[in-house]
């Protein structure tokens, strides 16, 4: 005989009624950057949950892969001029996974993120390599934060980060960038190829019991919708907490910059020279095919 699943605890079935009206209800597309258009990085718990996919060697979504980093390093050590003694600017440096590496060979690396954990890791992972004394990471936004050197030979801002912010934004970030690097330093940026931008909009769900979004059962239901008007792809996903009936909602915003584009950003936030590079120069990278990098020059 096949066993009754427990009865659901009043307040809980509650709650879920009213996340599935809001389900019912909800905007037929996601307005771009609603509440910031970005991952709660800062929430403690996710924090903690991204560390953890960050970590995860046994796929790249959130972090690449030792080897492919490695290729990465050597590409960016010859074309950003790096040396030992070279100081370079991790805007964005989540765990410290370039920083840290960058400081055993001898760079003095000033990382800013606003995920604690991430932070913390890249904090003890500095202290465990011998490399504390060249690393100082920061948790504060990248749109506000005072890095209080302002004469770095380098800056990195990798994976895409730059798209996550509104294009005033994303300015706002490259002029910070370009007042703390000294006159000839260099700024490498990943971009996705606009060629290779998912166009299409799509819904898709899953089940789990534990994951990004959670250490008990949820389902995660997910939107997609593309603006060819303004190159914003934006995801909305509706998180339901089984055990407790509550739900979150997340809106993540994505900004498209044709390579023209790109360029003319770089020139008004104050950069003289700016390389295109496609698909990391053919370095193997599992996403080679996907990504465009940016080397510009103050």
């Amino acid at each position: 005989m096949l066993e009754r699943e427990p009865r659901m605890p009043d307040d809980v079935e509650k709650r879920l009624s009213q996340a599935l009206w809001r389900l019912h209800r909800r905007p037929e597309r996601a307005e771009a950057w609603l509440r910031g258009g970005n991952l709660p990085w800062n929430d403690p718990a996710f924090s903690e949950r991204m560390l953890r996919e960050h970590l995860d060697a046994s796929h790249g979504a959130a972090s690449r892969r030792a080897q492919e980093r490695g290729a990465q390093l050597a590409w960016l050590w010859d074309r950003l001029d790096l040396a030992p003694g070279r100081r370079v600017y991790d805007v964005t440096c989540g765990p410290g996974l370039y920083a840290v590496e960058l400081a055993r060979r001898g760079c003095s690396v000033t990382g800013v993120d606003f995920a604690p954990a991430a932070l913390a890791h890249a904090e003890r992972s500095a202290a465990d390599a011998g490399v504390a004394h060249l690393c100082r990471f920061l948790e504060s936004d990248v749109r506000t934060v005072d890095p209080g050197v302002g004469a770095f030979d380098a800056a990195l801002l990798l994976y895409g980060q730059l798209a996550v912010f509104p294009r005033d934004d994303a300015l706002r970030v490259l002029r910070h960038v370009h007042a703390q690097l000294v006159p000839g330093g260099r700024l490498c940026v990943e971009l996705l190829d606009p060629e290779r931008v998912d166009r299409k909009n799509g819904t898709w769900w899953f089940t789990d019991d534990t994951g990004l979004w959670g250490d008990a059962p949820f389902l995660h239901l997910g939107e997609r919708s593309w603006d060819p008007t303004t190159g914003i792809s934006t995801e909305r996903y509706h998180i339901l907490h089984l055990e407790t009936g509550e739900m979150d909602e997340i809106v993540l915003s994505d900004q498209t910059y044709t390579t023209e584009e790109a360029r003319a950003l770089f020139a008004e936030a104050g950069f003289a020279d700016v390389e295109a590079v496609p698909a990391w120069d053919g370095l193997p990278l599992y996403d080679a095919d996907e990504p465009i990098v940016y080397v510009a020059t103050r």
